[in-house]
C-alpha cells in the first residue's frame, strides 16, 4: 500500500504564493518520477509540472513562476509565485512507484489539496 499526502493549499490573493508539499510513504521499493497536477471545476486533469532523476518539466502556463523540487526520495514541493485566478484548482500529488524490485512501476495519487487565488 501506498500513500501520498499533500499539504499547502489555501486562499491566496492574486500576485501571492503558496508552496505545496507531498510526502509519500508505505510498499515503497522505489519512486522514479513525482510531479503535480491540477484540475479546475469543468476541466480535464493537466499536468503542472514532473521531476524525475534530477529532469523537471513544466507546463507552458506556469513555466516562470512555479518550481518543482524533490528534497527526499519520497518528497515534493511545488513553489508557487505570482499567482493568478486562472491557477485556481484542486492540485494532486503523483508518484510513480514499484512497491518491489520485480513489480511494474505503479501510478499513485494524494487526495489533492484546494488552491485559490481570489481577491
Amino acid at each position: 500500500q501506498v500513500q501520498l499526502v499533500e499539504s499547502g493549499g489555501g486562499l491566496v490573493q492574486p500576485g501571492g504564493s503558496l508552496r505545496l508539499s507531498c510526502v509519500t510513504s508505505g510498499s515503497i521499493f522505489s519512486i522514479s518520477g513525482m510531479g503535480w497536477y491540477r484540475q479546475a471545476p469543468g476541466k480535464q486533469r493537466e499536468l503542472v509540472a514532473r521531476i524525475m532523476t534530477g529532469t523537471t518539466t513544466y507546463a507552458d502556463s506556469v513555466k516562470g513562476r512555479f518550481t518543482i523540487s524533490r528534497a527526499d526520495y519520497n518528497t515534493v514541493s511545488l513553489q508557487m509565485a505570482s499567482l493568478k485566478p486562472e491557477d485556481t484548482a484542486v492540485y494532486y500529488c503523483n508518484a510513480a512507484v514499484k512497491t518491489t524490485p520485480s513489480s511494474p512501476r505503479g501510478d499513485y495519487w494524494g487526495q489533492g489539496t484546494q488552491v485559490t487565488v481570489s481577491s
